[in-house]
This record gives structure tokens, sequence and C-alpha cells, in this order.
């Protein structure tokens, strides 16, 4: 399953790489001699990783025209018979889903720079290069370039400083103009330079080690709000109701966030409802049943002009208990077009929740736009309190020179950042790795 496969990664990426993660709990295992990094040439490592994948892809490919072949079978012997519903279901929507990216299958490209910069990532948390995925190779490729911005705006800067010299005081505060640059804020900026000064005050740094330092750095700024949770991957629990609250102003990508959580899942095994609590905003409702129809999920609505978003919580609620679904995904509004307050509603939406399921595992996620910026952070401190957030998912950073905000949302708000997206398709959203996102950030090629 998905989430299995992301639980694999997350903890692989751990400081202590001798754990495991299997049904939530972390357990101590011998690691296979093969597994560990720099054992192998990563160039092989890569070579084998495509040659695998692409007999993979060559196998897919044989076993997906061989169901083509049957269904046009099946279509020709029952064309006079198959009523107007039936090809609904056989394909669903297909004029409203068209307007957006499918992402749905992801096909191994050349054996190319990106392909072996993904692949050393990979390998350099663990990984087999058997066990590597063509998702997980798409998914790195396209984080890279949704940071290319971000990147050329910082790597390109910070590498001319860095040279081939050791490191001076003088270069030091030159990255920090870099970091302020890059929206990575007052507090990470400071807590990363501080650590490096340290380091220079103590021993000779050439540029080589002041860029692994850095990374290491911004990685523990990205991981300390995420480890202070006590939960490396944010997962629905099994057992019992969870209910996650995708909160965040207009704009931000908060509706196709939750459409692509709610994809990912019923791709890891777990059962979903969707309450369309975003009442206010012309034709959210509709766009919230097109996410659902593409994932097969029921969505619990109220289509009447202003409807109270509380009422269709209270509703959603029920049916998810009634039904005994592991996960229940609330939009909610980012704009009231009356004179209540938004952050009023948000504690009423609260109040419901904590009156008819107090037992449930409640997270409330804050939907931010990358390319904002800094009133990204802004709107995170506003929501911060009304909404009683325990979570960030950062959107639309494909594309954005603002790629840095992240580690300001880390560091000044404390709040874990949980899922990040770079694209359009309906799974270009993924859990957050600080790891590979610091790679993707900092990437030389």
């Amino acid at each position: 399953m998905v989430y299995d496969e992301f639980k694999r990664q997350n903890v692989q990426s751990l400081e202590n790489k001798g754990l495991v993660e299997q049904d939530g709990i972390l357990n101590d295992q011998e690691k296979d001699i093969d597994s560990s990094p720099g054992e192998e040439d990563p160039l092989k490592w890569a070579k084998e990783a495509y040659a695998k994948l692409k007999e993979q892809q060559s196998l897919k490919d044989i076993s997906e025209s061989k169901q083509e072949e049957n269904n046009e079978n099946e279509r020709n012997n029952e064309a006079e018979t198959i009523n107007t519903e039936k090809n609904l279901k056989s394909d669903k929507y297909p004029d409203k889903s068209s307007s957006f990216s499918q992402g749905e299958d992801n096909v191994l490209g050349d054996f190319d720079d990106a392909f072996t910069w993904s692949s050393e990532v990979l390998s350099a948390q663990g990984l087999k290069a058997k066990e590597v995925s063509i998702e997980e190779i798409d998914w790195l490729t396209r984080l890279r370039k949704g940071l290319e911005k971000s990147r050329q705006n910082f790597v390109t800067g910070l590498l001319e400083k860095l040279g081939d010299d050791p490191l001076t005081t003088e270069e030091v505060d030159d990255l920090e103009t870099l970091l302020l640059r890059a929206d990575a804020g007052v507090a990470a900026t400071d807590q990363i330079l501080d650590a490096l000064r340290q380091r220079l005050n103590l021993e000779v740094v050439d540029a080589n080690e002041g860029l692994r330092f850095l990374k290491e750095k911004l990685v523990e700024v990205l991981d300390a709000p995420i480890k202070s949770t006590g939960s490396e991957l944010l997962s629905p629990e099994k057992g019992c109701l969870n209910i996650w609250l995708l909160v965040g102003v207009n704009g931000v990508g908060k509706t196709t966030t939750l459409g692509k959580l709610a994809n990912l899942a019923v791709r890891s095994g777990y059962s979903a409802l969707i309450a369309a609590a975003d009442t206010f905003r012309a034709a959210a409702v509709q766009q919230v049943k097109i996410w659902g129809d593409r994932s097969g999920i029921s969505v619990i609505a109220n289509e009447s002009a202003n409807a109270d978003p509380a009422a269709v919580v209270f509703d959603a609620i029920g049916a998810a208990q009634s039904k005994g679904v592991d996960l229940l995904l609330v939009d909610t509004a980012g704009r009231l077009q009356t004179k209540h307050n938004l952050m009023e509603e948000l504690q009423k939406v609260r109040k419901i929740i904590d009156r008819l399921a107090p037992e449930a595992r409640v997270e409330s996620l804050l939907v931010l736009d990358s390319s904002q910026g800094q009133n990204g952070l802004r709107q995170a401190m506003a929501f911060a309190k009304s909404a009683s957030l325990t979570g960030v998912v950062i959107t639309k950073l494909d594309g954005t020179s603002r790629g840095g905000v992240a580690l300001a949302v880390a560091s000044e708000t404390n709040l874990p950042i949980r899922f990040i997206g770079a694209g359009e398709g309906i799974r270009d959203l993924r859990p957050f790795k600080s790891f590979e996102f610091v790679e993707a950030l900092l990437a030389k090629r």
C-alpha cells in the first residue's frame, strides 16, 4: 500500500537507521548489509535500479495491453446492451476529470541526470536498488524541478560565494543574505548560521564540508517540529475515526489538496469520507464532488446557499461513525461572504467535532501556497490559535521561487510540515521528507 511504502522510506531517513516501521510501530531489526549506502558505487546502484524498473515497466505494458484487448472484446460483445449508466461507471465524469492533469501512470524515462540524481537520494536513505519504484523516481524528479527557481536564486549564489577555498566569516554573512532572500525566515537563518559560525571558530571548513554541514542544519530545522510530535509520518490510525480538517485562505489549493489526500488514503487501503464544509465559496461543493468521484469517495454536502458549515460536519461525522470510516476529510471555508467571522466558524466546527467524536484522532492541517512566501507565514500565525493547527501542507512548489518558506514555517510556528505538493496531478502530493526536500533545494546539477 502507498502509506506502507512511505513509512518504509520515511523511517529509513531517521537518524537511527537500525529502525524499521511496521503497522505504525518502530521495531529494531538488523539492517541488510547490501542496503548500507556508501558500500556500493552510486552509478552501479542507479544502473541496477534502472534495469529493474525497465523490466517492471515492460511487464506492466504487456499486462495492460492484454487487459485492453479483453476490455475491447467485452465492449464489442455487449455494445447493444450496455446502457448509459454502465458506461458512466466504467468512465466516471470524463469531461470534468479531463480538466485535471491525471498523473495516474508514471512512465520510466531515460537513464539521464534526473534519474541518477533521484537514485542517489534514494540510495542515501538506505534503499536497495530492487526496492525503488517508478513513482518514487518520478516524484523526486518533479520535486527537484519544482524547486528549480528557488535553487537558481539560492544555490547559484551560494556556490559562487563558496568557491573552492575554506569558508570565511564574510562568506557566511553573504549566506545569511541568501537565506533571507529565499524566505527562510529570521529564526531559521539565525539558527543555521550560529551553528556554522561556531564550527568555523573551531576548525577550518572547506566548501564541500560547508555545504554538507548546511544541509545537515537545514534538515534539523525542518525535522525539529516533526520529531516533537512523536510521529515521523502522519497517517490515519486504524480502529478509530480520524478527522482531518483542511484550513487556509481561498486560493492556496485547499480543496485540491483535500482531493489528493483522499486519493492517497484510498490507494493506501483506508476507507474515507469527505465533508464539503466550504459552503460559502462558489462551486466549492461541486469541486469537492469531482475529486470525490475520481477516487470513488462519498461526499457529504449541503448545496444550499450559505449553508451552515458546522451542520455539514455534524452530518458527516454521523455518516462516518455509522459506516466505520477510517478517515473523514473536511474542506473548510477560507473566506466568508457573510458577517460571521471566519475564525469563529472554525471554532464552531471544532466544538461539533469535540462533542460528537471525542475519541476521534483530529488533525488540523493548514494549507499554504509556497509562492506567497512570508505572507503564508503570517497566515499560519493567524490560523494557529483558532484552528488549533497540528501541521502544515505546502502546495504549489512547482514553479515557485520561494521554497525556503518551509524553513520559516518550521522554525517560527513550530508546526510540522506533513505533506508537500509539486504538480497538478492527483498523485502529486506526498508525505514531507526533509532529507529529500533539502537535497532537491541544494542540488548542484
